[in-house]
């Protein structure tokens, strides 16, 4: 069992990486939740900026 728990923990973090390659290569963000639950933006350059709940919904 703990293997197939670190195998999904290492396919979520590959899938995280590929995704910050696509949003780099394309010019655009990706967006998470943080740990204490707010929704970001964070850009290949490093700047994270926090969304708000408009943005979620109507983007």
């Amino acid at each position: 069992m703990m293997n197939r728990t670190q195998d999904l923990a290492k396919l979520i973090r590959l899938t995280g990486d590929r995704a910050k390659l696509d949003a780099k290569a394309n010019g655009t963000y990706i967006v998470y939740k943080t740990s204490e639950g707010q929704f970001v933006k964070e850009y290949n350059t490093g700047k994270i900026e926090p969304m708000n709940e408009q943005e979620l919904y109507h983007e």
